[in-house]
């Protein structure tokens, strides 16, 4: 929504290739650390900010007379249309953000899937960690025309589902995110045989975090990955 030369530094985050996007685009810029001492020397008209970037952050670079506009995470497919339409205006380009959410609702249209059963699915990651109703990767999953067993047991946002419970569920299709590098102990109940064991027996998506990690309109590369999914067990 910007031109190149208009972006003076972006957030480190943006250029890694797990949780990011657009990393090899992102690695033409200086990145920053989100401190406000670094930011303020940089003299920028605007900065964007989430909210859960540090308040202190935030409060010193507005005292210091810096404009910030704060962006919350996008829970579902309407906020995502609703942040990029926000980013237009901010930004004074309007026309970009229209054009940009036109063909966000294009792409949307042709990869959505309404026809048939809503597989079960369920998302496991790190430490059994798993997405229920009222998440971006939930409503994700029904657009791609699957059920979320999370919302089963009546759970309501990010939580943690016991592998147990996960065997009991009985999913027809398990998402997981990619292997990290270097795994961590949380990353240890990936291995587990009970696991290894569902996955033999059920559909699989795998699906990469930047693909999902954040409400932009990349999300469609997620939704067509376990769009695809699906549409695969349901031909077995």
């Amino acid at each position: 929504l910007l031109g190149p030369e208009q972006v003076i530094s972006i957030s480190y985050l943006a250029q890694d290739p797990r949780s990011s996007a657009m990393a090899e685009e992102a690695a033409a810029y200086p990145s920053n650390r989100g401190l406000a001492e670094e930011i303020f020397l940089m003299q920028p008209d605007l900065v964007i900010a989430g909210s859960y970037t540090t308040r202190a952050t935030v409060d010193m670079l507005r005292r210091l007379g810096v404009r910030v506009e704060i962006f919350r995470p996008a829970d579902n497919l309407a906020d995502i249309r609703d942040r990029v339409r926000k980013m237009g205006e901010v930004l004074g380009n309007p026309g970009r953000s229209d054009r940009l959410i036109a063909q966000f609702d294009t792409d949307l249209a042709s990869v959505q899937r309404q026809d048939g059963p809503g597989l079960r699915a369920a998302t496991y990651y790190a430490n059994g960690y798993t997405s229920g109703p009222g998440t971006l990767a939930d409503d994700l999953m029904r657009a791609a025309g699957l059920r979320n067993i999370a919302g089963e047991s009546g759970q309501h946002g990010g939580g943690y589902l016991a592998l147990e419970a996960l065997v009991m569920a009985n999913p027809d299709l398990l998402i997981t995110g990619q292997p990290v590098e270097s795994p961590a102990l949380a990353d240890e109940i990936l291995a587990h045989p009970a696991l290894d064991a569902i996955r033999e027996g059920v559909g699989k998506a795998p699906v990469a975090d930047r693909d999902w990690i954040c409400g932009t309109p990349f999300v469609i590369a997620a939704i067509r990955r376990l769009a695809a999914a699906r549409d695969a067990v349901l031909a077995r």
